[in-house]
């Protein structure tokens, strides 16, 4: 009866939503959900899904479960540090007009930390930065640009002095300049058509929560989006094993280029 409490609400939420949780892997996924549901005082998936759907407040607070929107600005900054002193100038090289997408962007760290960099390597005001996330809520709170001092503990000085204003004891503002340049929207991946022809595609700490037949389905619509030479930018728990079969090769730890030039 549990599976079928737990069939049931997973096709409720694909009808009304077009999220499709069975592309997730089922049994993180279901333990989550169940944490959050007990937690909220539902006994069902069934009458879980019926409160999300009176409450907002409850349907938002399980996408963010669902997403886990953990987010810093400069998450793993040795290989922040290689996009910022190797890749972008290389591509910068070659054309100035940048086209950047941060997918699966939830509170906005990783959009705002491209933005940061483009800004100082020049070609902010020339290039397209795009930030996509399934979570209204998510997207909301990076558009504001407000952060608690945490998410900044990776950030290098120089930028928390020149993007960064600080508001309260704990809360930074992310300057207007990065917020003018991002360009958020919603965004399913796995069902959602996507632009073409990126330079970089950041999506990182996502893909390693979908089954094998969903990260293959995302890896083959990546690189049709990217321009031959462009950029896959995953997390450091998302190797890519056959990067072949969809038109990559590797181009350093965590980093694919998409074939053809």
């Amino acid at each position: 009866m549990e599976d079928k409490d737990f069939l049931f609400f997973i096709k409720k939420i694909k009808d009304v939503t077009s999220i499709d949780l069975a592309q997730y892997k089922e049994a993180q996924m279901k333990r989550r959900l169940t944490t959050l549901r007990m937690k909220r005082g539902y006994d069902t998936f069934a009458a879980f899904f019926d409160a999300m759907m009176k409450d907002k407040v409850l349907f938002y607070e399980f996408l963010d479960r669902m997403t886990i929107n953990v987010s810093e600005f400069w998450r793993n900054p040795n290989r922040w540090e290689i996009v910022e002193q190797r890749f972008l100038p290389e591509m910068i090289r070659k054309n100035r007009r940048l086209k950047v997408w941060s997918a699966a962007c939830s509170t906005g760290e990783e959009p705002y930390t491209l933005a940061m960099i483009l800004a100082e390597q020049g070609v902010l005001a020339e290039s397209q930065l795009l930030a996509t996330d399934i979570d209204d809520g998510a997207i909301e709170k990076a558009r504001k640009g407000i952060y608690l001092d945490r998410a900044l503990r990776e950030v290098p000085d120089k930028y928390v002095k020149k993007y960064f204003r600080q508001d309260q004891a704990s809360t930074f503002l992310v300057a207007d300049e990065l917020k003018r340049a991002v360009r958020f929207q919603k965004q399913n991946l796995l069902v959602d058509t996507f632009d073409s022809n990126f330079d970089l595609i950041v999506c990182r700490n996502v893909i390693i929560y979908f089954t094998e037949e969903a990260k293959h389905i995302l890896y083959q619509k990546f690189s049709k989006a990217l321009k031959p030479g462009g950029l896959l930018f995953v997390g450091s728990t998302e190797q890519i094993f056959s990067p072949g079969q969809y038109d990559f090769e590797p181009a350093d730890t965590f980093f694919y280029r998409k074939k053809g030039i």
